[in-house]
């Protein structure tokens, strides 16, 4: 059986793809853990910019698999959240872009998308949302972003591109490539100054209260996880002092 999710390397670019063009690259749980090994094999690489893309000209993504039972807990798996990344990303939109699906698109730097693409966040007609998409306010201005969230109606490309959701427009069936032609632009840069002004960036815009409680968790599970933790627990089961190495 193919990957739901795959990792392509080249010339210092990855490009991450949803791999399920049948389905509509929908989220399941295997995509969800395909997302999140491929964004720590992208922080552990020697690759200096990603490209996050969808199979097939038809979705980006249309969100949760709807004939999966589970609920996506998506700061598992969008960049930025559980998983930190440093360097660059881009999202290339081809068709739907639908519901949870539209945070990849938020946690990106950079977007191309195709002039047919289509932008939506239908929850409020569902009854159910995680949250993240809050952070849309800090993406586009207020009151557009209200409508994509509140309403939960289609968002074209042409108007995502207006108010600067989306970087580039380009005819259907070549949004990978601009997204590549961007993608060699960065890696011939200075990877230290990406990192450094990607982190600043990251500082100004306004995260919201799902993305705030994300990076605090982040720390603590860090702090839970770590060696330090279970030295002090074993330091107290055998009556010692603890030896902390900050690990």
């Amino acid at each position: 059986m193919a990957d739901v999710v795959t990792y392509d390397s080249a010339d210092g670019i990855a490009t991450i793809t949803i791999n399920r063009p049948e389905k509509m690259n929908a989220i399941d749980a295997a995509v969800e853990t395909g997302l999140a090994d491929a964004w720590r094999r992208f922080n552990a690489s020697q690759d200096r910019v990603a490209i996050l893309a969808g199979a097939g000209e038809r979705a980006f993504s249309v969100g949760k698999d709807l004939s999966s039972d589970s609920t996506p807990d998506y700061r598992r798996f969008v960049p930025g959240y559980d998983i930190a990344v440093k360097k660059p990303i881009i999202a290339a939109v081809n068709g739907w872009c639908i519901g949870g699906a539209l945070t990849l698109v938020m946690a990106a730097d950079l977007c191309v998308a195709a002039d047919n693409a289509r932008f939506m966040y239908p929850e409020a007609k569902i009854g159910f949302a995680g949250g993240l998409i809050a952070g849309l306010a800090g993406r586009m201005p207020h009151k557009v972003a209200m409508e994509v969230m509140l309403l939960g109606e289609e968002l074209s490309a042409e108007r995502a591109y207006q108010v600067g959701f989306v970087n580039k427009l380009t005819p259907p069936g070549e949004t990978l490539e601009a997204a590549r032609a961007y993608a060699r632009r960065l890696a011939d840069n200075a990877p230290l100054v990406l990192e450094m002004l990607k982190g600043f960036a990251g500082q100004v815009v306004p995260a919201g209260p799902m993305e705030r409680a994300s990076h605090a968790l982040r720390e603590v599970e860090a702090v839970m996880s770590s060696d330090d933790f279970r030295e002090g627990f074993a330091s107290r089961r055998e009556n010692r002092k603890p030896n902390f190495t900050g690990s």
